[in-house]
């Protein structure tokens, strides 16, 4: 294993969670929904994983350790200013969780980010919208009646377990903040 790459990829992760969950405790997220600095943070970590990938191939579990994977594709997903960047790692992914080298879900919610981003309807259905009370719904999933099928062979529950999931979250997140649901 990598370890040095690891910590590397593992830190990329961490300090974009830890921008996201200071603009959101901020409130400048629901002013500017892709705040300047957000997109900065991504694009800097794109164009190293770039590097990375082109020098090693996909930062699978194998070099990295599961967690450093994880935060490999968290680098991709965050990448929507590269559309083309987003599409070339499909591959890769795939290749990944054909050899057991990456997580299934992780191929999941990159396919369906990118049809979404696009205009496209979602093979998994991991990518959701808020209805008008702000509760989630899926965006449109192409063949739905199997979307379940799809989702149980790379390891996610249900989609609508999932939606239930999101729902709770939300309804967690109102209850700290005072709303009523």
């Amino acid at each position: 294993m990598n370890q040095n790459l690891a910590d590397e990829l593992i830190k990329m992760m961490a300090e974009d969670q830890q921008l996201l969950t200071q603009l959101v405790d901020s409130g400048e997220l629901e002013s500017e929904p892709y705040h300047p600095s957000m997109k900065a943070l991504h694009e800097h970590n794109a164009s190293r994983l770039k590097e990375i990938i082109g020098v090693h191939g996909w930062p699978g579990i194998g070099l990295v350790g599961e967690e450093a994977a994880k935060a490999a594709w968290l680098v991709v997903q965050h990448s929507v200013s590269d559309p083309e960047f987003m599409g070339k790692c499909i591959p890769l992914l795939e290749d990944a969780v054909a050899r057991e080298d990456a997580a299934g879900w992780q191929l999941a919610f990159l396919q369906d980010r990118i049809c979404t981003l696009s205009g496209k309807s979602q093979y998994y259905g991991t990518q959701f919208d808020a209805d008008e009370n702000g509760w989630p719904i899926p965006f449109p999933i192409e063949d739905s009646a199997n979307v379940n099928e799809r989702r149980a062979r790379l390891g996610l529950n249900s989609l609508e377990e999932r939606q239930e999931q999101i729902t709770e979250q939300i309804r967690k997140r109102r209850a700290n903040i005072g709303q009523t649901s």
